[in-house]
């Protein structure tokens, strides 16, 4: 980070979602119902993967820290998106700024690589189901996420590094609700070149791997399943699949179109409907994805309301 930037820009404006002075009290309780949401089907995903004796297994796991990653990219941007919009000045200070950049693409980046374990286990699970507990162990479960969130704050550090290595001494206005790569780059008055190139490239690759992940698991996935003669097995084969498949199609659609449309097509007006969808819209959707589409944490919701002081105790 270059130290005389602080000199020169101390503190950054958010436009917010709208500028429109009449929008912003409808805004507030708008996204306070969405961070509400988000705060509540999270914790209760979280919570019920970690009480409920029958969803200790690999696909719970991970589900649970999907939702630890969703409450955190959220926590990052809603709070004081939520102050701006009833704040007369919406401004973020520069470290602020620095903070919600690095914790926005520590989850994010994290975000993208559990879709994909999840996807690994369900290839697993499904293709080579007598060895599902040997594969993935308990020891491989612990380790693969360690090395998700290693690699997900490394990317952050060193993007975020990137972007404020910058010099930012005219305009200090973000076109956006929170500091992103993209508009923050548009406010420098030096040369971007060297720190575009670094994300477009984190951010393809990134997904490319990621994806890839993805759609061979469930080639194979849909393999196996075709050869399942009867129906009904290739029915509750695929139905442990749709949640994850829903999660992966919004989550990866959005960001496919957020960082890799041609530079030229690049409106922040447009990129910003984007941010709202897979900052704010998709950590509220994926517990109710998971938990709606699926038997077993609907079981267990319903064994924590009717009994829950017999589940505490199994713990």
């Amino acid at each position: 980070m270059v130290p005389g930037n602080l000199s020169h820009v101390t503190t950054f404006i958010l436009i917010g979602v709208s500028d429109d002075p009449e929008l912003q009290v409808t805004l507030f309780f708008i996204f306070s119902a969405i961070y509400g949401v988000t705060v509540t089907g999270n914790v209760a995903i979280i919570t019920l993967t970690s009480i409920d004796s029958q969803l200790q297994t690999p696909m719970y796991f991970f589900l649970r820290h999907l939702a630890i990653i969703n409450l955190g990219n959220s926590t990052v941007i809603a709070p004081q998106m939520l102050v701006n919009f009833l704040a007369e000045k919406k401004t973020i200070s520069y470290y602020g700024c620095v903070t919600q950049l690095g914790g926005f693409l520590v989850f994010i980046v994290a975000e993208i690589f559990m879709l994909a374990v999840m996807a690994y286990d369900r290839y697993v699970a499904i293709c080579n189901p007598l060895l599902y507990m040997v594969v993935v162990s308990q020891k491989v479960c612990i380790l693969l996420v360690v090395l998700i969130y290693i690699y997900s704050f490394a990317t952050a550090v060193t993007v975020t590094s990137c972007v404020f290595s910058m010099s930012y001494c005219s305009s200090n206005v973000i076109n956006n609700f929170y500091c992103d790569t993209v508009p923050l780059l548009a406010l420098s008055c030096s040369s971007t070149n060297t720190p575009e190139t670094i994300i477009f490239i984190s951010a393809a690759t990134n997904i490319f791997f990621s994806m890839t992940i993805v759609l061979v698991s469930y080639f194979h996935i849909i393999l196996a399943i075709l050869r399942i003669r009867s129906a009904e097995g290739r029915k509750k084969a695929f139905s442990t699949c749709t949640s994850h498949v829903t999660a992966v199609t919004v989550f990866y659609g959005s960001l496919l179109f957020m960082y890799l449309q041609p530079h030229s097509n690049h409106s922040l007006d447009t990129d910003k409907v984007a941010s709202v969808f897979y900052t704010l819209v998709i950590p509220m959707l994926n517990p109710m994805i998971y938990s709606l589409r699926n038997k077993d944490v609907k079981e267990a919701l319903k064994r924590v309301l009717i009994n829950p002081c017999q589940t505490f105790k199994s713990m």
